[in-house]
């Protein structure tokens, strides 16, 4: 595995991996998707925390319903993939939660628990929050229940980016928009995704043992992103071939 590569604060990348389609999504999953993420933001059904662990950014609406609809259509990107590959996974969940309320993990087939991190249809890295997780590669928030392990940890990315549709469109930043409006500007796009790959938990405790982080403050790559909470990461060209992972799931059914 390669780390990044700093200069001046600025952390580069050192191993990427180009985006290939794998799938895109109907208009039933677009519409289940949209339904969860404006429940989550815009309508307060439920809550997503609108602070990263670590971090003192507070999210507007915008933000939030961004992180929650690419979130959630990560994992139907993932449930579409391992279903045409003859792998029926659990039916992502689109029920609203309240704060404090933790999923035990996003997906799970025989006995192993699989997380699904998503992420824009440039990027590079599967990031995991550095206040979450314990030496051993524990999910720390769910400790209390018996639940902090995580067998996998699979990478989606999404195109195009709803960050940026969403700041061209000047609804990124809101706190409040109407239903409708923000419904016609997704539904007149067509996204798709790619699963650059996977690591297990021997892959995330070694990142955490050889300290593959980015801190807070730090910037990331060409876009000059700024870090908002101390992060681990491994980048995509890194990851273990999310076919290989399949093969392993049909091989122990």
């Amino acid at each position: 595995m390669k780390k990044l590569r700093i200069k001046n604060n600025i952390y580069c990348l050192t191993n990427p991996k180009k985006f290939e389609s794998m799938g895109g999504f109907d208009s039933l999953t677009l519409e289940n998707v949209f339904n969860f993420a404006y429940d989550m933001s815009f309508d307060s059904k439920g809550a997503h925390r609108d602070h990263r662990s670590g971090g003192t950014y507070r999210r507007k609406n915008g933000e939030i319903f961004t992180d929650a609809f690419q979130g959630k259509l990560g994992e139907f990107g993932v449930y579409d993939y391992f279903k045409s590959s003859g792998i029926l996974l659990n039916y992502p969940d689109l029920k609203t939660y309240q704060l404090g309320i933790w999923d035990t993990s996003d997906f799970e087939i025989n006995g192993l628990k699989i997380a699904v991190k998503s992420t824009k249809k440039y990027g590079q890295l599967l990031l995991l929050e550095k206040a979450d997780w314990d030496s051993k590669g524990q999910y720390i928030p769910n400790l209390s229940n018996g639940n902090g392990i995580y067998d996998a940890f699979i990478l989606v990315r999404i195109s195009p980016s709803i960050t940026s549709l969403m700041k061209k469109n000047k609804l990124y930043y809101s706190n409040k928009v109407e239903k409708n409006v923000l419904k016609r500007t997704i539904f007149a796009q067509r996204f798709n995704y790619d699963i650059p790959g996977f690591i297990d938990r021997e892959v995330l405790v070694k990142l955490i043992a050889e300290n593959f982080d980015i801190p807070k403050g730090a910037m990331l790559n060409s876009s000059r992103t700024v870090m908002d909470a101390d992060n681990y990461y491994i980048q995509a060209g890194d990851m273990m071939d999310i076919k290989d992972l399949v093969s392993y799931l049909k091989s122990n059914t």
